[in-house]
Formats: C-alpha cells, structure tokens, sequence
C-alpha cells in the first residue's frame, strides 16, 4: 500500500505547524512512510515570493481554488491512496496509526475514507464564526482530512473545478465517486481543526457559496442536499426576508403606508429570527468580548440575506440551462513548439532552420477545421541565457506560423530556470495565460509536448497533458507519463486520443497518422539530454 499527502495553501503560518506534525509522526511499519507529500501553493501568479517549505514538493496551481489545487496535487502523483489535507489543521499523536488502521480495513470498492474532525474551543460561548467551524465535526465527506483511494480520484477525474471555493467540491466529489460504485466511509482517525483568525465580515463573505449551491443542484437535481448530506439550507427564508424588505421599502418610497405595514413586520420577524439564533449560542453580557459579538451579529445579520439571495441568483442565471458533468469537453489544444511541432534546435534564432516534425501540419488543419482552437506554449530560456533576442524568438514563430498555419495564441517564458517566474513550465502560467486569451477555462484545454515539463505545467494549469515522447525524452518522464498523462507515439496519435474529449468532431486522418507513424523516431528508446529549454 502505498500513500501520498496533497496539501492546498494560501501560504498560511499554520501550514509549517501541520507539515512539522506529520514528519514526527510515528508512522506503523505496515503503512511506512508517505511516497511524496506535494504542497499545492495556490497564491495567485503575481505573488512571486518563493514559497518554502522542508521535506515537500511545491507545484503552484495560480490562485484558482482549493478544488484545482486539489486536482493539480494528485494528478501528479502515483500512489494508491491520496490523503488531502488542509493546511490549518493539526495531527495529534496516534493519528498516523489511526491512518493505517483506516486504510487497511478499506475494502477493494472503497474509494474514500474520512477522518473524524475535532474543533478544539474555550469555555466561553463560541462566537458564530466558531460555532460555523465547529460544524465541521459533523460534515459528511469534507477534505480537511480526507484519504481518497487515486483510482476513484481518476474514474471521476477528480474535483470539479468550476467550483472556485471551499465547501461544495468536496461534496460534488464525494456524489459523483459514489455514484460510479465506491464506498465512502468515516475513519477512526482524529484530526483537529482549530478555527482561524477570520475578519469581522466573514459571515456575509461566505454568501458567495450560494452560487456553488446553485451548480451543485444543476449537476445534481433538487435534492442534492439530502444526498449530499449536507443538512438544511436558508435559501428560502433569505429569499423571502429579501422579498418581504423589498416590498416594504417600494411600498413605503410611493406612501402606501398601511401596504408597507404587512411586508415590514415580515421582514423584522425574520430579521430577529435570524439575528437571534445567532446571537442565543453565543457570548452573554459579562463573558469577554460580548458587545464586540453582538455588533457584528447585527450589522452581518442585515447583510447576509440580500448578499445570499444575490450570489443564488447570480449562479442560477449562470447555470440556467444546466451544467455539463465533470469534465466538460476540451475546446483548445496547446502544443509545445521544440520537439514537438517542429524538430527541436537549441536555441533556434534561424527561421530558416524551422523543420516542422511529420503530420505537425495535418493534425492542426483537423482541428481548426473543426473549430478547435490551437496555441503554442513554449519555453526560451535562451533569452534570459544571452543567446537569443525577442525578436529573434518572435522571427521563428513566425516562421513556424507560415508553415503550420496561424494559432490563435502563442505564449513564450522568457525566463532561466533560476528566474522564480511562474510561466516557466512546468509552472502553470504559459497555459492559463493561453487559455484567457483564448477564452477558454483552463480545463478545456489540452496540452501536448514531448518533455515531462509539459505534462507537469498542464497538471498544475487543469489541463489534459498528452507526452509525445522522442530520442531526447527521459524515460523517468515517460514513466511517470504513463500513470499521470497520456503517452502516444505521434501527434496523430495524439489526436486520435483527444478526439473523444472534444467539443467539435474531428474526423480521422489515416494518411497523417501513417506519415506520422513511417517518420517519427520510435519513442521506445528515451535518452536523457538534460533539457536546455
């Protein structure tokens, strides 16, 4: 059996506490140690500091959310079990035994096991946002310290990230691995879950998970709640509160007085329901910190039913003819240049030396034909090295345009492996800036490149990575491809691989596929080259 940690931040302080807690765990003989524990840094691109951390592999996912961050860690890893953990919770001693216990007791159909959470407060009465956090003790299925068997993970391609906060993709996740037939199951292990420093408006902030509700019952009917087991939600008395206040207030602005009466005492009564079971659970007259609790409670309290009621509607125009199921189909592909469309030259600055690679050119003219869009993604460290210019650059890519035909995009990094840049592959960002000018969603597009860099950055960007190995592909890299991409022999095939996952109809091409296949160097046989991209 074997395991590995994925661990989505925002560089919080608390995550050094939780990765210094599970290096000194004592971990059972019969589960060993974790195969790789990948720390997901989902900061958005600008925020260049490096982040750092000890005994850890960093990918960065470009700030789109803890569902892609999730998504970007286990798709890159090969073991049998990922355990997704986030980055404020805290193992106590015991829980890595607890872990082997769990997963040895999983059975072959169980494809997740939850943890039991633990929301460690004080003796005085919690305040809202501590009662909210404690309600995680009793969440079905939620990702602070969930181990996910990675066969599961894959069946269903893993977390939907349309949903762009926490809280509803690991519910989504969770209906749709049971709905292809595993087991899901809650653990003996114990993790706690302190509640964190959050702002005086949290409450209202976290409205905007009602535009998740809305995806969540347009993927999964109107019941999704009790199959979700989520619990009740307040949609309805917030609608009403904001239709009743509505009323009132337009009744009232044209003098209608005695009109205005009805709708007014309505909202007022559901107002006060709402603040007092807010405010009753909480801090008292005399306990620390009570006034400062009960002022927030009442302003926020005004706030949270229109602000919800906005973000419902916002996601149910969004979502009003329907969602797709996860994963919607591709509508652009990337390719890398060097090696890929065109045979690799060092640091090319002759356009004259540009040899596109056999089928390169049929297999682009099938996918604009049918409406699909193509860009190139391409590493020039040469600039940053001194032996190429921009121009110089620029002068090969158009070179490669007038051979291969136009693309609706070409995204070059500049920048020398040392740079800290996060456009450089295997970093996410020549894909994501490609698919914005594009306009596509990162996960509607497909990457296809010959070097394990190119797979890498797709992973981190959502993407489908396709490995067209050659001579100069590591057979590390091929390996690794075969358990976390896809691996063909030629660009046809590649095509050939990403016809079924594509918005359009792409007819085949035999005669480019046996060009392809006469002419490409077999792909069986990767030597290392060091990689001077």
């Amino acid at each position: 059996m074997t395991w590995a940690v994925v661990v989505p931040t925002v560089g919080r302080p608390s995550l050094d506490r939780l990765l210094a807690g599970l290096r000194t765990q004592d971990v059972p003989a019969r589960l060993g140690p974790p195969a790789e524990v990948v720390v997901v840094d989902d900061r958005p691109l600008a925020d260049r500091a490096p982040l750092v951390v000890e005994g850890a592999r960093v990918v960065r996912s470009g700030g789109r959310g803890p569902a892609a961050a999730r998504n970007a860690g286990w798709r890159g890893v090969e073991a049998e079990w990922v355990l997704f953990l986030d980055d404020d919770v805290l193992l106590p001693d015991g829980w890595a035994r607890g872990l082997a216990d769990d997963l040895a007791a999983a059975g072959p159909r169980t494809g997740g096991v939850q943890a039991r959470l633990h929301v460690p407060l004080g003796p005085t009465p919690p305040t809202d946002w501590e009662r909210s956090t404690a309600g995680l003790e009793d969440a079905a299925w939620a990702t602070a310290d969930m181990a996910y068997r990675r066969a599961a993970l894959a069946e269903v391609d893993g977390f939907d990230e349309r949903f762009p906060r926490a809280y509803r993709e690991d519910a989504d996740l969770a209906l749709r691995v049971r709905r292809a037939g595993w087991d899901l199951e809650r653990g003996s292990r114990t993790t706690w879950h302190p509640v964190r420093p959050a702002t005086a408006g949290v409450s209202v902030k976290v409205q905007a998970g009602n535009a998740d509700d809305a995806l969540l019952r347009a993927l999964h009917g109107r019941r999704w709640r009790d199959v979700a087991e989520t619990g009740p939600g307040r949609s309805g008395r917030h609608a009403l509160t904001v239709g009743a206040g509505a009323l009132a207030l337009a009744a009232w602005t044209v003098r209608a007085r005695r009109v205005a009466a009805l709708p007014a005492l309505v909202w007022a009564a559901l107002t006060g329901e709402l603040l007092w079971r807010r405010v009753a659970p909480g801090p008292r007259p005399g306990h620390a910190g009570w006034a400062r609790e009960w002022t927030r409670m009442a302003w926020t309290t005004l706030l949270i039913p229109p602000v919800a009621v906005t973000h419902k509607l916002r996601g149910t125009l969004a979502h009003r003819r329907g969602a797709p199921p996860w994963r919607p189909p591709l509508c652009a592909v990337l390719f890398d240049r060097d090696g890929t469309l065109v045979h690799d030259v060092p640091y090319a600055v002759d356009p004259g030396a540009v040899e596109p690679v056999p089928g390169a050119r049929a297999v682009l003219d099938a996918l604009r034909e049918a409406g699909v869009a193509v860009g190139v993604v391409s590493n020039q460290s040469g600039i940053a090295r001194g032996f190429q210019t921009p121009a110089q650059v620029a002068a090969v890519n158009a070179q490669v345009e007038r051979l291969l035909g136009p693309f609706g995009t070409i995204q070059v990094c500049p920048h020398g492996p040392d740079d800290g840049c996060a456009c450089r592959k295997p970093g996410p960002g020549l894909v994501l800036r490609a698919a914005r000018e594009l306009g596509v969603a990162p996960w509607e597009c497909a990457v296809v490149g010959d070097i394990g860099a190119d797979v890498a950055c797709a992973l981190a960007a959502g993407a489908v990575p396709v490995l067209v190995p050659t001579p100069a592909t590591r057979a590390d890299e091929v390996a690794h491809a075969m358990s976390t991409a896809r691996v063909t022999g030629d660009l046809a095939s590649a095509l050939d691989v990403l016809r079924p996952m594509l918005a359009a109809t792409v007819p085949p091409d035999d005669e480019a596929r046996a060009v392809a296949a006469a002419t490409t160097p077999a792909a069986s046989t990767p030597v290392s080259v060091g990689g001077a991209r």
